[in-house]
């Protein structure tokens, strides 16, 4: 299918400090994509400028074949953002702050209603947002990215302060999204989440893309393949599972009852991000 979001070579600059370096990614239609990287890799610099805030340095973005500077007007309704910092109109109920971007974008005044209900926001559509908690005033921002049905949903960290059944909601609803057709492009610095609903992902530390692909892949290429063991007699062993030797010696202290316990280690992505870049995720 053709590419619903495609960026080409794209630089950020701030003065000499290079935030994002030559980034090449393509999005298909109805994709869950996760931008994961530490903090300072380059993920808010890539949103600010897929939401028109800053311009490329270098390269180019494109959105259903749209260029993201020459053709902003085109492609301004044609996606949803979700930002990593509120920005609501606190005296405004939550209905009223919806209303105002439903008029914007020439939406029914009934789109609201069920927009609140997805989000589990309709017993407080009419209270002022500045008696919304932080998870209330995450999930209406993310109520009033879809209000407009857009092709294209950009959410920055869209998790942040949310209690574990608000993130089960704002995942379901994401899933619900890509279903329908949407592609939808979520950064975070969380790789648990990243496995739970991205279709793929892309890692980035300092600008740079290290590592494309889905989150079992990465998991697959860079979880190590090793058993550690303990023994009737208290000794501690690892067996390496990629070597034949090693894996028919496990196999009969197995038979032989010589063990007590048995454990396949599990995919560390700290540990897989230092093997890559280097660095330490923090």
């Amino acid at each position: 299918m053709d590419a619903l979001l495609q960026i080409d070579k794209l630089v950020v600059r701030y003065g000499e400090f290079v935030a994002v370096d030559h980034l090449d990614l393509t999005l298909a239609p109805g994709e869950l994509f996760g931008l994961l990287g530490p903090n300072g890799a380059g993920k808010s610099s890539t949103i600010r400028v897929l939401i028109g805030q800053n311009p490329p340095s270098e390269g180019r973005v494109l959105v259903a074949g749209y260029d993201v500077i020459r053709d902003w007007q085109t492609i301004k309704p044609l996606f949803g953002y979700v930002p990593d910092r509120e920005n609501h109109f606190e005296e405004f109920s939550g209905w009223e702050n919806l209303r105002f971007f439903a008029d914007l974008y020439d939406v029914p005044h009934s789109r609201i209603g069920e927009c609140l209900a997805q989000v589990e926001l309709s017993e407080s559509a009419h209270l002022p947002v500045r008696a919304f908690s932080l998870g209330m005033r995450r999930k209406l921002l993310l109520a009033r990215a879809i209000l407009h049905r857009p092709r294209l949903l950009y959410l920055d960290e869209p998790t942040a302060n949310l209690d574990i059944h608000s993130c089960e909601v704002v995942h379901r609803i994401l899933r619900a999204l890509v279903a329908e057709g949407t592609t939808v492009l979520m950064t975070t610095h969380n790789m648990k989440e990243v496995e739970k609903i991205c279709d793929r992902v892309a890692i980035l530390c300092k600008g740079r893309l290290i590592a494309l692909d889905s989150p079992m892949a990465l998991r697959s290429q860079h979880t190590e393949h090793k058993v550690d063991v303990v023994l009737s007699n208290g000794q501690r062993l690892v067996f390496p599972l990629d070597q034949p030797a090693q894996r028919e010696e496990l196999s009969q202290l197995i038979t032989a009852g010589g063990v007590v316990s048995l454990q396949t280690r599990e995919f560390d992505f700290h540990e897989t991000f230092l093997k890559l870049t280097g660095t330490v995720f923090e």
